[in-house]
């Protein structure tokens, strides 16, 4: 049977890994955060140890086996119902959630693996997992930004001309437009633009070039 000491240390040690993980979740203001984190790696910590000798006493019969890996397993299905909460559709095609969801998901096998006394496994994991959230996420969102696409969308009254302003921004970012449609309608002209490869300031600083023209009646940004 497993000391005293031995689960208090299994068990603190998943709530400080699990908090690792949770405070830089806390940071981004997600639903999902430090005390959520901890509540799943320590909960699932303590199923792990149930599941491995909470049913020691029993084991003494010769008609009974014991799989110590059935009831930790359910962890691993179970932590889904947690993860979907934290998943938002926000539009269409928008999601927004999946790392934190994936995060619990991982935060629950650290918590099994401590449970189980795999001590490297579960800080190692740890490790990793703070590495994934915190250190490429610069590296996502440059290359996000690099594939993002926007749809402008501008109406002019008919004798308005906004040629100059496009020209000029293609002559300073040239691979900022990647498509420009013109067409006429009775009473407007519009202008539908994909922009690519553009900063927010540059999205900025185009707006604020068109909007300020004249004659531009509307102007709508989506990506």
């Amino acid at each position: 049977m497993i000391s005293s000491g031995a689960i208090l240390l299994r068990l603190g040690l998943a709530a400080v890994l699990g908090g690792l993980i949770g405070l830089e979740r806390e940071r981004k203001n997600w639903a999902a955060g430090l005390r959520t984190h901890m509540m799943v790696c320590v909960g699932s910590c303590l199923i792990m140890i149930v599941s491995a000798y909470g049913f020691a006493d029993v084991l003494h019969d010769d008609h009974i086996s014991l799989d110590p890996s059935r009831v930790a397993a359910q962890v691993v299905s179970g932590i889904g119902f947690i993860g979907a909460g934290t998943i938002l559709f926000i539009k269409h095609e928008t999601i927004r959630g999946l790392t934190t969801a994936a995060g619990l998901w991982t935060v629950a096998a650290i918590g099994l693996a401590s449970g189980g006394g795999l001590y490297f496994a579960a800080m190692a994991t740890t490790v990793i997992a703070l590495i994934i959230l915190w250190a490429i996420q610069p590296l996502e969102s440059w290359v996000y930004r690099k594939k993002k696409r926007w749809l402008l969308r501008i109406v002019i009254q008919p004798d308005g001309m906004i040629g100059s302003i496009i020209q000029q921004m293609m002559d300073t970012k040239p691979s900022i437009i990647e498509n420009l449609v013109f067409y006429q309608q009775s009473e407007e002209s519009i202008y539908e633009l994909k922009i690519t490869n553009a900063t927010s300031q540059d999205i900025q600083v185009f707006l604020e070039q068109i909007q300020s023209h004249p004659g531009v009646k509307q102007v709508s940004l989506t990506d």
